[in-house]
């Protein structure tokens, strides 16, 4: 029987490499891909995904059980669950700034600066600071932690339309990383990408985050654009050649199926498994569709995300 050769596909282009960390904080290198996730005898994949874990500025409201008693008392200050994140094996820490949003507190530039400096000091791997989602507050608070984040290559969200200039302008002058965020559509994330390099981004210091739904909430749709975003970039389309972010962990735990424990049917399983089980399954779904940071809240769908990656790398 003659030999039969294994079709190879061949790519033209390669996903930018993005470091964040530095200033005598531990780096991690996003991007770098030649090929399809995982598909390592086709090209190469110099850093496998990474798993960031959320960290709030204030104590979280309204969470599910299972997910508050992951995290006991750490969530009451954002220095100490940073600490526990780390022993739980985030490879980032994401910030999320929502005492800033107007209606969650209202707080501002010094606030802000006084909590990214506590985590900063609590650990030393690279962090992720995300704003409100109100672009004014954005403004003002990410420029804040820009500030305080000088030199130590930190990535700031969100970037998008509406706010891009102010946030650009910061990461150029200290040296960080913009996060552009856009709705589920390749074309606007193109768009913002060109926007930003037109103003002087440069694109080893932009991530994509293109959004997405959770398992049974659009994930689909949020695959087949992740996806289509790769395979331009490795098609040799510029400007959709950078990383990707996803935020799997939160769209997973604001659905019925995470939240809800008491009074649902036998067939739904047990509240704990059953809602770590949706973050994990949701979360491979997005590092299968090319995402190179994933952003996970629960421990054991984090020590399970770990190990498929490694699984998925060969280790």
């Amino acid at each position: 029987m003659p030999e039969v050769e294994i079709p190879i596909e061949k790519w033209t282009g390669a996903v930018k490499e993005v470091k964040l960390g530095g200033g005598g904080r531990k780096e991690v290198v996003v991007g770098g891909e030649t090929t399809l996730p995982f598909l390592t005898f086709e090209g190469s994949i110099p850093n496998p995904p990474k798993v960031a874990i959320e960290v709030y500025d204030k104590e979280p409201s309204g969470w599910p059980s299972p997910l508050l008693s992951a995290w006991g008392d750490a969530v009451k200050d954002p220095g100490t669950w940073a600490k526990k994140a780390v022993e739980f094996g985030a490879d980032i820490i994401c910030l999320k700034l929502l005492s800033a949003h107007p209606e969650g507190g209202d707080t501002g530039a010094a606030e802000a600066k006084a909590v990214v400096d506590k985590v900063l000091s609590a650990v030393d791997i690279p962090l992720i600071v995300i704003g409100p989602g109100v672009a004014e507050k954005d403004n003002e608070v990410l420029t804040a932690a820009s500030e305080a984040a000088r030199g130590q290559r930190v990535a700031l969200g969100n970037c998008e339309e509406k706010n891009y200039r102010t946030i650009a302008a910061v990461c150029i002058s200290d040296g960080h990383v913009a996060i552009a965020k856009t709705p589920l559509d390749i074309n606007l994330c193109k768009q913002l990408n060109i926007m930003l390099s037109d103003i002087g981004v440069p694109l080893d210091s932009t991530i994509m985050d293109p959004d997405t739904g959770a398992l049974g909430y659009g994930i689909e749709y949020g695959y087949s654009i992740n996806e289509r975003l790769r395979l331009a970039g490795l098609g040799g389309d510029a400007m959709t050649t950078l990383p990707i972010i996803n935020h799997a962990g939160s769209e997973v735990w604001r659905q019925k199926e995470a939240k809800t424990g008491e009074g649902v049917p036998a067939t739904w399983g047990d509240h704990e498994e059953r809602s770590v089980v949706w973050e994990a399954v949701t979360a491979s779904t997005v590092i299968n569709a090319g995402c190179d940071i994933v952003v996970m809240c629960h421990p054991k769908a984090v020590e399970r995300i770990k190990a498929t990656i490694d699984k998925l790398m060969g280790k």
